[in-house]
């Protein structure tokens, strides 16, 4: 399993181009993440339902899958949140 990495080195470029392309690339940086999420939760489920099917006895990889995914949805959480805050903390701007 690949871990979620975040690049945040892209995000200059954001602030070059104009407010509905930055929009959009930023859309897309999060739907990676949560197709990565999504991803990890799959991978746990299959390895999850190997354990209890009998196909494996490697309980440590199937709890080691497990926390990958358990993270990998706490940072997409987390990354939610900040985006929410920041978007609040704008709008309490004055102009």
């Amino acid at each position: 399993m690949q871990p979620v990495q975040l690049n945040v080195t892209t995000l200059p470029a954001v602030e070059k181009s104009t407010p509905s392309q930055a929009r959009d690339q930023l859309a897309l940086s999060f739907k990676d993440l949560l197709h990565k999420v999504n991803e990890a939760q799959i991978k746990s489920d299959i390895e999850t339902e190997k354990l209890i099917s009998g196909k494996t006895d490697n309980l440590h990889n199937v709890m080691i899958t497990a926390e990958k995914a358990s993270i990998t949805l706490n940072t997409a959480v987390e990354v939610r949140n900040k985006a929410i805050e920041a978007y609040q903390e704008i709008m309490r701007m004055q102009v």
